[in-house]
């Protein structure tokens, strides 16, 4: 346990040094039949990446826009525009006062 402690640090501490330096950073949980949940588990992520010392602004941008623009997509997914498609959840507290408000969703949009 003492070993996954430290080896959770490590990777807490070089995310941070990765952020700091400009790297962009991505969101997205690997989800297999066995595990974690799709969906369910980008909670997490997006708690953990905040505790590692993202702001909740940046990790929610790890989830959306960066990963559209990683995946050149910016402009039509990842943002919310005119005239573009939107899928979107509702949510009834700030995400951005707390990064686990994230789990509080009212809704969902799609298209």
């Amino acid at each position: 346990m003492v070993q996954l402690q430290r080896s959770l640090e490590f990777q807490r501490e070089l995310l941070r040094a990765l952020h700091a330096a400009g790297v962009p950073i991505l969101a997205g949980t690997d989800a297999t039949f066995l595990g974690p949940v799709a969906g369910y588990a980008l909670h997490a992520e997006l708690e953990e990446l905040v505790a590692s010392g993202l702001s909740p602004y940046d990790a929610l941008a790890a989830a959306t826009s960066a990963a559209a623009q990683y995946l050149h997509r910016p402009g039509r997914d990842g943002t919310i525009a005119v005239h573009q498609p939107a899928d979107l959840v509702i949510l009834t507290a700030d995400p951005l006062a707390n990064i686990a408000n994230a789990r509080r969703v009212d809704g969902v949009v799609f298209d």
